[in-house]
């Protein structure tokens, strides 16, 4: 129960991105506008009674607690949200009704009126009608829009590597007879989700299909691979000592090896990072070992680093229009992923393996071909303790509305030598 002394304090810092001041006498739609609103954004309080200048005019509708109720959420915000109501009295006269509000776990949340549904969105203090754009991503974040199956305009078959899916499918899949042609491939690629048929010709590919076993996917999609850089200090300047952009399926070409066993023929985009990454994170000994040759030293575990790259390139959230930044600096290692969490997500939530898949295609053929944890732990079981181990010091998470940022420090302990393109 909110004091006396707490809603003053409320009031006197004024409005913000997560309190709304409202008179009472406002129609059901207004006010369920400014619950949709932050309800998509982080939540927040509506304060019924104060004017938009922190004056407070008070509580003067009969039964304003079944008008809220009711009447606003029970008709007009979809879907369902139970706020927390009460009401502060502030003296004989005046009371302030306080309204609080969760952030959202079914996004979007929407006005009902009039025969159409709005969508609106927290901007600083105001509550404005969501993009197209902010809309699509409050889909996507909701669970409700699975951007990896949206068509990839432009591309077709020809854009995908015909080795890594006769790979996947005859490996991984099981397929005891390929497609024999092009009609029969296409068919067979939009059943697994690959590509999607079109009324006025060929499929074309979906987001997954594309960044998955596309030649090159920045081609027809811009925000896919990787942006890596490396700096000698610790912040970005203009003495990068690499910056290059990383193209190329997800899936590295695996055949099978003279002695048994798989191994890497054609390089993915994971394995294309590493090779740019290994001379900026790791070092050679200063002494030979006993066969003459000098051990490659981490400067990070190389598990955890693996694991958030992967976690990044699964994750990210393809309504963005950002590629995911990989960025190396004298004292740490920041990998950001696109995209805010999923929902009710949270780091904490994070940290103590609750698994909410964005890209579940594109999860599960990492899954497939070794990539991923097969728990969905990999931020409990590896990033943070292996960081610890090593390093001294655990990684730091942040996360905002446009994106998951994961930084590992570097320690003074010495580094593994295990391959962290090997999946």
């Amino acid at each position: 129960m909110m004091t006396k002394s707490e809603l003053l304090e409320l009031i006197a810092n004024g409005e913000n991105s997560g309190v709304e001041f409202k008179r009472d006498d406002l129609r059901p739609e207004q006010l369920a506008k400014e619950v949709v609103a932050l309800a998509n954004f982080q939540g927040g309080r509506i304060l019924l009674g104060v004017d938009d200048d922190g004056s407070i005019t008070g509580i003067r509708r009969d039964e304003l607690d079944h008008w809220v109720m009711d009447t606003v959420f029970g008709r007009t915000v979809h879907p369902m949200i139970l706020p927390f109501y009460e009401e502060i009295r502030v003296d004989d006269r005046l009371r302030v009704a306080v309204i609080t509000i969760s952030q959202g776990t079914t996004k979007p949340y929407v006005v009902r009126h009039h025969d159409r549904e709005d969508i609106y969105i927290r901007v600083g203090s105001i509550s404005r009608r969501a993009t197209r754009e902010q809309q699509a991503r409050l889909y996507a974040i909701g669970g409700m829009l699975h951007a990896e199956q949206l068509p990839v305009s432009g591309s077709s078959l020809g854009d995908l590597s015909r080795d890594r899916l006769t790979d996947y499918l005859a490996t991984i899949v099981g397929d005891n007879q390929l497609p024999m042609d092009e009609e029969a491939w296409g068919e067979r690629l939009c059943s697994l989700g690959f590509m999607v048929e079109r009324a006025d010709g060929p499929p074309v590919c979906t987001i997954a299909g594309l960044v998955l076993f596309g030649h090159a996917p920045r081609r027809l999609l811009p925000q896919s691979g990787i942006r890596w850089m490396a700096f000698d200090g610790a912040d970005k300047t203009y003495r990068a000592l690499d910056d290059r952009l990383i193209d190329g399926p997800l899936a590295a070409l695996r055949i099978q090896a003279a002695g048994g066993g798989r191994e890497i023929a054609g390089n993915g985009v994971i394995e294309g990072l590493v090779d740019a990454m290994r001379p900026f994170i790791s070092e050679e000994a200063a002494a030979v070992d006993a066969s003459m040759r000098r051990e490659r030293r981490w400067l990070y575990p190389v598990a955890a680093l693996r694991e958030a790259i992967v976690n990044a390139l699964a994750h990210r959230d393809w309504t963005r229009y950002e590629e995911i930044e990989v960025v190396s600096y004298k004292d740490r290692i920041e990998v950001l992923s696109p995209g805010a969490l999923q929902n009710s997500m949270t780091i904490a939530k994070m940290i103590a393996g609750r698994r909410s898949p964005r890209n579940h295609l594109i999860v599960e053929v990492l899954r497939d071909y070794g990539y991923v944890d097969a728990r969905g732990m990999g931020v409990r079981n590896k990033i943070i303790p292996l960081l610890k181990e090593q390093n001294g010091v655990g990684p730091e998470f942040q996360a905002t509305e446009d994106y998951l940022k994961v930084v590992m420090f570097k320690g003074e302990r010495a580094g593994n030598r295990e391959d962290i393109g090997s999946g």
